[in-house]
């Protein structure tokens, strides 16, 4: 019978910082090249799929074009004009939460956008009415424009929002 004796196992040796950053760059590369595999194999059938573009290339030219201007108001009624007014100075101005306007800028909240674009106080608050009054009837628990405006995550209800209030107007003949 044969008895093979075991020496004692040692324990692993301890490695300084530099040994762990080594081994650990290694593993990266390891993961980096597999990810690299992975996306050229699941992105061969795509023409020009590349992850990393090559900076050694002339960037192609771009030539800028002036924007155009926004499309003509299409309602002919003042509060309905003045509301799509409104939604296109947040669409192209910013929208804005907690406050009426920046104070350095141009982003307002829909009565703020709602006040610069009106000709007289009057009409804004007629339209805030009427926002207030689309707003609610999706949202009633919507109190005040300003806190529904503070609840979105985004301008697209806001957005949505003013023209449904400009279509009301416009069928009222407002």
């Amino acid at each position: 019978m044969n008895t093979t004796i075991h020496a004692p196992a040692s324990p692993p040796p301890v490695l300084d910082l530099d040994a762990r950053l080594a081994l650990l760059n290694v593993e990266m590369d390891a993961r980096l090249n597999e990810a690299a595999l992975a996306f050229a194999i699941n992105t061969a059938h795509i023409a020009g799929a590349n992850p990393i573009p090559d900076i050694t290339e002339a960037a192609p030219v771009v030539l800028l074009t002036p924007t155009l201007a926004p499309a003509a108001n299409p309602y002919d009624t003042p509060l309905a004009a003045l509301l799509h007014r409104a939604r296109v100075h947040i669409e192209t101005h910013g929208w804005l939460q907690g406050g009426l306007r920046e104070d350095h800028g141009t982003r307002r909240c829909p009565m703020g956008a709602l006040r610069i674009e009106a000709v007289d106080r009057r009409d804004a608050d007629d339209a805030c009415i009427l926002l207030l009054e689309a707003i609610q009837a999706d949202f009633p628990t919507a109190d005040t424009l300003p806190s529904w405006n503070d609840a979105q995550t985004s301008p697209a209800p806001v957005l949505l929002y003013l023209d449904r209030a400009a279509q009301l107007a416009h069928t009222r003949q407002l």
